[in-house]
């Protein structure tokens, strides 16, 4: 049987943990003087009285170590207990969602995919405003440390590949995802100060700023305006692609370089195949839009650079409604949303080094039929790949694809046309945010499917933001037998 205290003691942490970072939109209640800060009082003594009584009852189950079975259903449980208890302000607050719209407006926060059933955003609380930004800034870091930490351990999709760089967790997870979360957490921290002080000295208000430099790095891409980035001009567009282009690369990297490591972040082949990607479609997707729409090229560039960098790195923000491009753009930003950023960041979707394992492993096929009697191995940043590694990432692919499937399928049943169901799908499964279509792509928001779809969607994100692989475990027999 397994023993449970351990996983509800580091949950009992992190709920009251909720419940401290509820203090900051409430106080942005209280110097708005708007009348709703008892909202987020509330919502803070539920989450720090429950968080700490769990704690407190699991305290004499702690060890130094997690077996197996227990990292797994801890992984697992984190991201379904956070985003209850993250939903209770849109439940009790100004906006008195249905607890349907309320856990997807929080699961989509804390998975950092972006989707919103909320509209006319400007009109909300300032704290509703800023909790969004919390929800999806704690949810970026909450990757990068389960990216680090425990996905290289559980062998999941192929992250094993990436284990002697993320660290030695072996025996030793919560005191190594204590370390690694107290040292990613000031670099977090620094890159979104400096994001939203750069938002302010270009004009935006000190709370768009803060909360848009949160969603910018944790590449969440929940604004506070139903325009998105479309209600600011250009330059902030600019500073915008920076950050979400750099939330998107390998956290591990940025730490190697204030190690006095340069070389890693500029011989990485996994950031120079992600660069390469967005190169080639904002070039392709500039020249359509500049002979199409018949704009300005620089307005045709940034738009591109701008969407396509959201997009792909998850992001979710739009400066336009890009399903006015045509056909062409339409399909591209639907497959880019495919890919996605690089392993051990804030970005989501299946990762540019899975793409780069398949296709070595491709490679390595093609060869082999060619010299039945040669050894071939797929080799990644010039070394073998072992075989655990391709088999896993092998599996993720397939069910990423039987996954996309079944859920287009199954929101096509709740009376959901084509586009958006398959769309939908893609776009939850991905943890990217906007889909295609009138009703839920760029210049819409998913308040009008049924709450059929929207808990559909909202399963999606979570098993999408875990990889898949880790939710899929919990589901087999054997691993309760055990």
């Amino acid at each position: 049987m397994i023993d449970l205290r351990p996983v509800g003691y580091v949950i009992g942490l992190l709920v009251a943990t909720l419940g401290v970072a509820m203090l900051f939109p409430l106080a942005a209640d209280l110097i708005a003087d708007n009348g709703h800060w008892p909202v987020f009082a509330e919502s803070a003594i539920v989450c720090l009285l429950t968080g700490g009584l769990m704690a407190g009852a699991c305290q004499n189950g702690v060890s130094a170590g997690l077996t197996l079975r227990q990292t797994f259903l801890l992984t697992s449980l984190v991201w379904l207990t956070l985003p209850a208890f993250g939903a209770i302000p849109f439940v009790i607050g100004a906006t008195q969602s249905s607890p349907t719209d309320a856990l997807f407006e929080a699961m989509s926060g804390l998975t950092t995919t972006g989707a919103t059933v909320l509209g006319n955003i400007e009109a909300l609380p300032a704290g509703l405003k800023l909790w969004r930004g919390i929800l999806q800034w704690l949810g970026g870091i909450g990757i990068i440390v389960v990216a680090m930490v425990f996905l290289p351990e559980l062998k999941v999709g192929g992250m094993q590949i990436f284990r002697s760089e993320a660290f030695d967790t072996m025996g030793k997870i919560l005191p190594r995802a204590g370390q690694i979360a107290s040292g990613i957490s000031g670099l977090y921290a620094s890159i979104t100060l400096s994001c939203g002080i750069i938002y302010y000295a270009l004009g935006m208000p000190p709370l768009d700023a803060a909360t848009h430099a949160m969603t910018t790095v944790s590449t969440g891409g929940m604004a506070n305006s139903d325009a998105s980035f479309g209600a600011y001009g250009g330059a902030i567009h600019y500073v915008a692609v920076f950050f979400m282009f750099a939330a998107a690369l390998p956290f591990v990297r940025y730490v190697q370089l204030l190690g006095g490591a340069h070389r890693p972040l500029f011989t990485d082949s996994q950031i120079r195949t992600f660069a390469i990607i967005i190169a080639v479609c904002v070039s392709v997707i500039t020249i359509w839009v500049w002979n199409r729409e018949g704009t300005a090229s620089e307005i045709a560039f940034r738009e591109a650079l701008f969407n396509v960098t959201s997009i792909i790195t998850g992001t979710g923000y739009a400066s336009a409604d890009y399903m006015r491009w045509g056909t062409l753009p339409v399909v591209m930003f639907f497959f880019i949303g495919l890919i996605g950023g690089c392993a051990g960041s804030t970005a989501c979707s299946i990762k540019v080094f899975r793409y780069q394992l398949l296709f070595a492993s491709i490679k390595t096929q093609i060869r082999q039929i060619h010299s039945p009697h040669a050894i071939f191995v797929p080799r990644y940043d010039g070394k073998p790949v072992g075989e655990d590694v391709m088999n896993s990432v092998m599996a993720f692919f397939v069910a990423f694809i039987l996954l996309l499937g079944l859920f287009s399928v199954l929101l096509g049943l709740t009376g959901l046309d084509f586009i958006t169901s398959v769309s939908g799908a893609a776009t939850a499964l991905a943890n990217v945010g906007p889909g295609l279509g009138a009703e839920i792509g760029p210049a819409g928001s998913f308040a009008g499917l049924n709450p059929a779809a929207k808990w559909l969607l909202t399963t999606a994100m979570f098993i999408g933001r875990l990889e898949i692989i880790v939710v899929l475990v919990l589901l087999s027999r054997r691993f309760w037998r055990a």
